[in-house]
C-alpha cells in the first residue's frame, strides 16, 4: 500500500493479480449514476467547462481513454492506458509526503453515447477508501464541452480514518488538478 520508490509495472501486476477476484468494498455498484447523494458517504461533484465543439469533445474523449485526467506528478495509473472495459482493474497511486500510496480499483461501467463518454471505477480491498468515482465528458446541445467528476467515498482503512481531514483535502486537490489537467489536454492538443 505504501512505497517510497515510484511504482513499478512488475510490482503493480503482482498487486493487481492479488486483487483480481476480490469483491468491491461498497454495496452501491453504479451509485454514481444515481441523481441523489448516498447517505453515509462523502459525495463529491465537479462540473467544469473544458471546451466547445465537436473537436474539443473528441480531444476530451481521447484524454479520458488515455487516463489523462489523473494529475501528472502526484498521481499515476498502472497499467498505463488500461482499456476502458467493465472488469478492468488498475492501481491508482497518489504521492504524498514523499510516499506513493497504492490503491486498487476496477471499472464498474462505461458510458459511450454520442454526447457523453467516460467510465466509473470502484474500490477493491487494496484501497484505503470505499466508494466509486465517475469520470465523464459531455457535449451539451449548445456545443459546450464539460468535464464531470462524481464520487462517493468513505474511509475504509485505519490510515484514511485517522487522517480523514487530510484525505478530504487531497480529494479536493485531486478534483481541482484533474479539471486543470483536462482543460490543458484539450487546449494543448487543439492544433494537432
Amino acid at each position: 500500500m505504501l512505497t517510497i520508490k515510484q511504482p513499478t509495472t512488475a510490482a503493480t501486476e503482482h498487486f493487481l493479480q492479488l486483487q483480481r477476484d476480490l469483491p468491491f468494498t461498497y454495496p452501491h455498484l453504479e451509485g454514481t449514476k444515481l441523481p441523489d447523494q448516498l447517505a453515509g458517504f462523502d459525495n463529491d461533484r465537479l462540473r467544469i467547462r473544458i471546451g466547445r465543439g465537436a473537436a474539443d469533445f473528441e480531444r476530451a474523449k481521447m484524454a479520458v481513454r488515455a487516463w489523462k485526467m489523473f494529475p501528472a506528478g502526484w498521481t499515476k495509473i498502472l497499467p498505463e492506458n488500461a482499456p476502458l472495459q467493465p472488469g478492468t482493474s488498475v492501481a491508482m497511486y497518489a504521492r504524498f509526503l514523499g510516499f506513493w500510496w497504492r490503491n486498487a480499483c476496477r471499472i464498474v461501467y462505461v458510458v459511450d453515447a454520442p454526447d457523453r463518454f467516460g467510465f466509473a471505477y470502484g474500490t477493491l480491498p487494496g484501497h484505503v477508501e470505499s466508494g466509486e468515482e465517475l469520470f465523464l465528458v459531455e457535449m451539451a446541445p449548445d456545443g459546450v464541452v464539460w468535464y464531470v467528476l462524481r464520487a462517493f467515498s468513505r474511509p475504509r482503512h485505519w490510515v484514511a480514518r485517522l487522517g480523514y481531514p487530510l484525505v478530504r483535502l487531497l480529494q479536493a486537490r485531486f478534483r481541482r488538478d484533474s479539471a486543470r489537467q483536462m482543460q490543458a489536454f484539450v487546449h494543448e492538443n487543439a492544433d494537432r
